[in-house]
């Protein structure tokens, strides 16, 4: 009698991910989402990891365990919080983490491709065998669906090296005020009330000196 705890898609170019837990005793499913937004703008801030956790946390709740039952959950890293999250509310010796297949794995696939056939796509057959095939017939599709992109995991680094994703990778600006001379600039982060902003003009009076003394220290000559 064991819970299960597994994902679905997040290796996938289309939606966000699956997360299902299985019983493997009682033959209960429940799953819920990790929305696309965590990879999108918001991606390398990797705050999904703390969403898989808050996801996995109400899945387990759901499901009442008795007090000896163990909770296994895949390797994934995307699970490395909540896996931890939950060895401090059952203890490390309930929770563990393994490689998830059979009825566990089946069910948590079957909800992704439930999820991603319901924005219009379907899915290769073969998927499980050639991932890569997967990823640019999913590719292709939003090429010709682009309304489908806000359905998409934009905020992968990768992807910026393809037309359809440049716009979702182009460095973003912000206005502001220089804090030296006045003028208006435009610097590559949201500036803070309590913290001055310069334009490139005066950037350079506050710049940090850099410290090059170690390169002309000479080295001691040590007798023996």
């Amino acid at each position: 009698m064991t819970l299960i705890v597994d994902d679905a898609g997040s290796g996938d170019l289309l939606f966000g991910v699956v997360v299902g837990a299985y019983h493997d005793d009682t033959g209960e499913f429940k799953y819920d989402l990790i929305d696309v937004r965590f990879y999108q703008d918001i991606f390398r801030e990797k705050e999904y990891l703390q969403e898989s956790s808050r996801v996995v946390s109400q899945l387990v709740s759901k499901f009442n365990l008795k007090a000896d039952e163990p909770i296994h959950i895949c390797q994934g890293c995307i699970f490395d919080v909540a896996a931890e999250e939950l060895q401090k509310v059952y203890g490390e010796d309930r929770v563990k983490r393994i490689h998830v297949d059979g009825e566990a794995q089946r069910l948590v696939e079957i909800a992704y491709l439930d999820e991603i056939r319901n924005l219009g796509y379907e899915p290769l057959a073969e998927r499980d065998e050639k991932r890569g095939k997967s990823f640019f017939h999913m590719l292709r599709w939003l090429k010709d669906n682009p309304e489908m992109l806000r359905y998409a995991k934009t905020g992968w680094p990768r992807l910026k090296k393809y037309q359809l994703f440049k716009v979702f990778h182009t460095p973003q600006t912000f206005t502001a005020i220089c804090s030296e001379c006045g003028s208006e600039c435009e610097v590559p982060f949201q500036p803070k009330a309590d913290k001055p902003v310069f334009c490139q003009k005066c950037w350079p009076n506050h710049k940090v000196p850099h410290n090059k003394s170690h390169k002309n220290r000479k080295r001691k000559t040590i007798k023996h």
